[in-house]
């Protein structure tokens, strides 16, 4: 268990055994697990309990997850994944469109689910600290070694040669460095350097990687300080 054994999960569904084997299996990661089963007791949950992330089935008595959504994201932005038993494009359309993060068509495995809940709050954690360092003084320097990144300056020198980067090569060695020792994502990467409208795919972050480690690395082709997690991303080590 790698999370916060406090974090709260609000699951909303109207199907009895379902209900219970999220719970059942939710519980088991360790998290602290509240339950709705129809949409009017969802919002009433989320309100009471403002949980960490809400997993959301679509089709619910009184409200339906569509509203749920909608209303929830008025009042608060807890990480939404919802849940539908059609596989119809336009349920997914609709469902993101309300303010929904995350979508998974019944029957789904529930490790995958498992793996998209903590992936859900990794991604709150990320931006929790980000708002918690926006607040503090910012280092002006970070130093790993021989590298140094000068903040104030927007430079960055190895030992004391100074190392050209482009713009995006800068923001993306920042990003990593401020995350040292977290696996990132290529899409949080993405998302997180390049913007969430950024219209080119996760090639672009390896590309960037490629580059960096050509100016930084001793030896690029067994890199030490940018290292890729297989199946999962990147790991600034310093």
């Amino acid at each position: 268990m790698d999370h916060d054994p406090k974090e709260t999960v609000l699951v909303v569904e109207d199907e009895p055994t379902l209900l219970e084997t999220l719970e059942y299996n939710l519980t088991r990661q360790g998290y602290r697990v509240v339950t709705a089963t129809d949409g009017v007791m969802a919002v009433e949950q989320a309100r009471r309990e403002r949980p960490d992330v809400i997993i959301l089935d679509i089709m619910l008595p009184k409200m339906d997850g569509f509203e749920v959504c909608r209303t929830l994201r008025k009042e608060m932005n807890v990480p939404i994944l919802m849940l539908t038993a059609r596989d119809e494009e336009i349920d997914k359309v609709v469902g993101l469109e309300v303010g929904a993060d995350d979508y998974m068509t019944k029957p789904f495995s529930m490790r995958e689910l498992m793996a998209r809940v903590k992936a859900l709050l990794r991604r709150v954690r990320l931006i929790r600290e980000d708002m918690a360092a926006a607040t503090a003084p910012e280092p002006e320097r970070l130093v790993f070694g021989d590298l140094t990144l000068d903040l104030s300056r927007g430079e960055v020198r190895l030992g004391e040669r100074p190392v050209p980067l482009k713009p995006k090569e800068y923001d993306l060695l920042v990003f990593l460095a401020r995350n040292r020792g977290m696996v990132l994502s290529r899409d949080l990467i993405l998302e997180r350097v390049w913007g969430w409208d950024f219209a080119g795919g996760t090639r672009t972050v390896d590309v960037h990687v490629r580059w960096l480690r050509k100016k930084i690395e001793a030896d690029p082709a067994n890199p030490t300080r940018i290292v890729t997690v297989r199946g999962m991303g990147y790991r600034f080590e310093g």
